[in-house]
């Protein structure tokens, strides 16, 4: 996991649309960057569809979000369309970018142990450097607990 205030890593994913996305093209906003295990499961419908009903206000405070998963752009275009998620949700199918911010790794589940996305949200500076970790998520509230943040830290 990178640590506060280093370089965040850089990537080049693929968004819902299969446009290419880039961490240095965004630079100059704000950037909520955001890990979550699968589209369309309960926990994951919950905190993207927190992060949409705060997406002005983020966007007000200067920020750009970005959701992160391995599924497909088939199963990105279906989630945004029947949620109206009005941010870019980005293929990370052989999860390098996952793990280059430690967000892939052991979990557990019901006495099982497997690896797998860790939620967790990274908050990068418009610098590129990392701002915020959240390591663990709640996804029920989060996107408050962002736009909380970033009311408190940015200057858009």
């Amino acid at each position: 996991m990178p640590a506060l205030d280093s370089e965040a890593p850089d990537f080049d994913l693929r968004d819902q649309a299969g446009a290419h996305v880039r961490l240095r093209d965004l630079r100059g906003s704000w950037v909520v960057l955001y890990f979550y295990p699968k589209d369309d499961t309960p926990g994951c419908t919950k905190e993207a569809c927190n992060f949409r009903d705060n997406h002005a206000a983020l966007a007000e405070a200067g920020a750009v979000v970005v959701g992160v998963s391995a599924d497909s752009e088939a199963a990105h275009q279906k989630f945004a369309a029947k949620y109206e998620l009005p941010f870019q949700l980005l293929v990370d199918g052989e999860h390098e970018v996952a793990r280059a911010y430690g967000a892939w790794g052991t979990k557990n589940m019901y006495g099982k142990t497997y690896e797998g996305l860790i939620r967790s949200t990274f908050i990068i500076s418009p610098d590129g450097r990392v701002a915020k970790v959240w390591p663990k998520v709640k996804p029920d509230r989060h996107g408050d607990e962002v736009l909380a943040w970033l009311r408190e830290h940015a200057t858009a």
